[in-house]
Formats: C-alpha cells, sequence, structure tokens
C-alpha cells in the first residue's frame, strides 16, 4: 500500500470537506431527526457513491488527457467560482 497516497488524498479531502454544505446538512439532518447514527450512515453511504463516481471519470480522463492539464483545469475552476462568488453572480 502506498501510505503517501492514501495520506493525501485523505487530508486533501479531509480539509476540503470541512464546514461545507455537506457538513451542515449533516448538522442539520442530526439535529432535526435525533438520529445521529442513521444520518453518519447515510451521508457515508452518500460519499462512498460520490467518490467511485469521482475516481472512475478522474481515471478514465486520465487515459486521454495529461492529468496536469487536469489539475491546472481544476485549479482554475475553482479560482473562477470563486471569483464568480464573490462577484454575487453565482
Amino acid at each position: 500500500m502506498d501510505w503517501r497516497v492514501f495520506l493525501g488524498t485523505f487530508g486533501a479531502v479531509f480539509f476540503a470537506e470541512l464546514a461545507d454544505k455537506t457538513q451542515m446538512v449533516g448538522i442539520t439532518m442530526a439535529a432535526k431527526t435525533g438520529k445521529p447514527l442513521l444520518v453518519w450512515l447515510g451521508s457515508v453511504c452518500a460519499y462512498i457513491i460520490v467518490t467511485i463516481i469521482s475516481v472512475i471519470i478522474g481515471a478514465a480522463m486520465a487515459k486521454f488527457i495529461n492529468p496536469q492539464a487536469i489539475r491546472y483545469f481544476s485549479a482554475g475552476t475553482f479560482i473562477l467560482l470563486g471569483i464568480l462568488m464573490l462577484m454575487r453572480v453565482v
């Protein structure tokens, strides 16, 4: 097992997901339903499926597009979305 890949992915996803809208949904659902275990289980299952889809798309894209180009495109997209959010366009 390549621990650098595992830990790098874990750290990137962990910090990217802190205080995002998904976490707010989990907090709200747990507070509203009073069933935190079921909210956790539903969240984990949903995130597993989303992650599987993301990994499949990323692996497929890497066969046709240089991974460095994907990285630049992703970074550019995040910057553009941030600018649009600051301008209150989105």
